[in-house]
Order: structure tokens, then sequence, then C-alpha cells
């Protein structure tokens, strides 16, 4: 492989110089968009209960939010292949930074009338929703297929390994920059519309960054989309390698799915007998709450420090022990986490450990669209995205009854489902030949 076609990761941004600066403008768009995504997110339950919605109402817009995510790749894939990825996440942005803007007004616009039915200002968060999340999921197949026509083949995961840290430093950013500007402010509702007005601003910088600077040269444009007909011709089509690797991760993220949301639950109620597990060191102390974001952020500094070397480490060893290892931190932490010790430390390094799930996204975004065609990169990504996030949208749900009963049973459970998934992939799991 030529010097001048090396991806690396470790120093991104060299590549604008490169000939993957394309890999460079998608990245700078994601930072973009994951700020916006990560500042607003975390705060839009809390938004809609400010505009009157009740607890059935915010656990509804939670369910429509795993809908979207398992409907939207599929077509916007297919929308990809067809005009190119260009213009697919320059339209797609806008549209998301529309629907920043559609939360941004929602309190002014209050309750509006149609005929004898009143339209509530959070519902205005419901028609946010649809568009806010376009370029995220609309895009996806957008964002893989730019990596796969800008990155040799057999360099793939360190391709994926530069947009992913971007977007994890959005990850690591947004939520800081969001609680800075609320607490300037004073005030939830003022502090929360600056954080969209922002979000809106880095919405529309991400759209102009991959649109003047992103070069359209390198699309490959497939064939038209023919209907359902087609999507059940991709499902069939899927490359050979991403069967397996499909079955194992749908048990690997319903595992994930089953416990996810209760991480916080476990930290701050469930450990030293109900009472949580906070933190005390360096003189400072913190409540089980706060130290919860600190162990977040743990997590994501080992998931920042991972991937760009085990990205490299997946060209020597193969994709398929990175991604099973990954699987496997997936699987192994519920239980790890729902019986260990009332210790600020254990919890410390358990974060840690839990990070390292994250070091083996690149191989796996590269297994996904690395086996298909260059015309076909966007499709069957969200064929893939849209069976795995399909089968688990009711992951939650069974994992919330399955906890009220016991948190030991639904974590135990998960963990059984994560590691059937990850010894399913190790029997079973096929290399892409690029990196055999």
């Amino acid at each position: 492989m030529s010097g001048d076609r090396s991806v690396d990761p470790r120093a991104p941004f060299r590549q604008l110089l490169s000939m993957e600066r394309d890999v460079l403008v998608l990245s700078a768009a994601m930072f973009a968009f994951s700020l916006g995504f990560q500042m607003t997110s975390r705060y839009v339950p809390r938004y809609m209960s400010v505009l009157g919605a009740g607890a059935g109402v915010i656990g509804l817009y939670g369910s429509l939010g795993n809908l979207i995510s398992a409907v939207y790749p599929y077509p916007g894939g297919a929308v990809s292949d067809r005009l190119g990825s260009r213009r697919t996440l320059t339209a797609f942005g806008l549209v998301s930074a529309l629907g920043f803007l559609f939360w941004l007004l929602a309190p002014r616009l209050g309750t509006i009338r149609v005929g004898p039915l009143a339209v509530p200002p959070w519902a205005w968060i419901f028609a946010g929703l649809f568009l806010t999340q376009a370029w995220k999921s609309f895009g996806l197949g957008a964002t893989f297929a730019v990596v796969k026509q800008s990155v040799p083949s057999d360099e793939l995961a360190a391709g994926f390994a530069s947009t992913e840290t971007f977007r994890r430093v959005g990850f690591l950013l947004g939520p800081l920059l969001a609680a800075a500007l609320i607490a300037a402010a004073g005030e939830f509702t003022l502090g929360f519309q600056w954080v969209l007005a922002a979000a809106v601003a880095f919405a529309v910088a991400g759209t102009a960054v991959q649109r003047v600077l992103y070069d359209p040269a390198g699309d490959s444009i497939g064939d038209e989309f023919e209907g359902v007909g087609q999507l059940l011709d991709d499902l069939r089509g899927l490359p050979a390698e991403l069967r397996p690797l499909l079955v194992a991760d749908v048990l690997v993220r319903f595992a994930n799915g089953m416990a996810y949301v209760f991480f916080v639950i476990v930290v701050t109620e469930f450990l030293n007998g109900g009472d949580g597990v906070g933190f005390s060191g360096f003189g400072v102390s913190l409540s089980p709450d706060a130290f919860f974001g600190v162990l977040l952020a743990v997590e994501m500094v080992v998931a920042l420090a991972s991937m760009l070397p085990v990205s490299r480490l997946a060209e020597r060893v193969g994709l398929k022990p990175v991604i099973a290892v990954g699987f496997a931190v997936y699987g192994a932490f519920p239980i790890l986490l729902v019986n260990a010790p009332a210790d600020q430390w254990v919890l410390v390094a358990l974060f840690a450990f839990s990070g390292l799930r994250f070091a083996g996204l690149p191989a796996h975004k590269a297994m996904i669209v690395g086996p298909a065609d260059d015309e076909a990169g966007g499709r069957v990504t969200g064929t893939y995205y849209l069976v795995r996030n399909a089968v688990g949208i009711p992951s939650t749900a069974i994992g919330g009854a399955v906890y009220a009963f016991s948190p030991t049973l639904s974590f135990t459970l998960a963990t059984v489902v994560g590691l059937l998934g990850t010894g399913y992939y190790l029997a079973f799991g096929r290399e892409f030949g690029a990196y055999a």
C-alpha cells in the first residue's frame, strides 16, 4: 500500500492534504452533529416535562426514537446510493438543523388548535424528532459509503477509527457544554433554548463543511430504488461475511438494550444497599448521581484512547478477533456491574473496562460495509441496521419488566444473551478478505 493512500487516525488533521480528505471532512461534520445530538438528547425528556408532557408521553417519545433509528437507515442508504453521498448528507444535515429549530421554537408556538383538537407545545418535540434524526439515521449509509469509497479495503478500520474518534469526542464534550449553558442561564428552559440554538448552529456548520469541502468525484451511483421488493432482495443478498455478524450483533445489542438504561439506576440506587455509590477523594466528594457522570467520562476516555491503536491492530490480526472482544465486553459488563461491591474504585475500573467495547467499533463498521459493492455500500449498511435495530426495539421493555422483579436476574439474562451472541460469532463469524 503506497504511503499517500494510508489513513493515519492518530493524526487525522493530516488527512486534509491527503487523498483521504473526504474522511476528514466527514469526521469534522460528524463531530459537529455529535455535539448537537449529545447536547440535546439527554435533556429533551426534561424539556418535554417543562412543556407539560407526562411520563407516558415521554416514554412514547423514547419508543418513537427507537423506531426511527430502526426504520431510517435503509431508505437513507438507498437514497445515498442513488444520489451520491455529498447531496444526501447535505440534504439530511439541513433537515436535522430544521428539527433542532422546531425544538427551539416549541415554547413560542404554544398550544395550537386544529378544529376541535388542541395541539400542545410538546407535540412539536415529536415533529422535530423525525427531522433531527435525519443526518444521524437517514445519513448512516452515506457516512459508511464515504469511508468505503475513500479508503483502501485493508485500511477500512483505520478510516472508521478517524470518524468514530471525532464522533466520540462530541459525545464527551456535548453534555459538558450543555451543562455549562444551562448553568449560565440560571433557568432550565432558557438555558436549554441556548443549547438548542447552539445545536442549530453546529448542524448548519457541519452541513456547510461537508457541502463545501467534500469531493463528490469518488461517489458511486447505484441503481434506482425499486421499492419493497428491492428491500427483500437486499436482505437475501447481504454479503456472506455479514450474515453471522448480523445474528451475533442482534443478540449482543438486544442484551445491551435490556440493561443499558438501568446502568445509572444500579450505580445510584441499587448498589450499597440502595444508597448508591458516591466518590470521595482528592479533596472532592461527589454524590452517586454526580459520580455516575464521572464514570461515563472514564468510559469515553478509554474508548477514545483504545479505538485508534486497536484499528491498526486489526490490520495485523484481522477484524473478527477485534469485533469478538468488543462483543464480549458488551456481554460481560451487566453481570459484573450488578454484582460489583460498593467500592468507588471498582466502579471506575468497571467503566474503564466498559470503554473497551468501543474499541471494536471501527472494525465492526469496516466489516459491515467492506464486503459491499461500491455502488451499494449505503443500501447494505441501511439493510443491516434496519434488521438489527428493529429486532432490538422491545429489548428495553423486556429488560425493564424483568428488572422490576429482580435487577440481578435482569442483568444476568442480559449477559447470557450477550455472551451467546459472542459465542455464535466466534463459532460462525467470517473474516473480511481484505484483512485475512
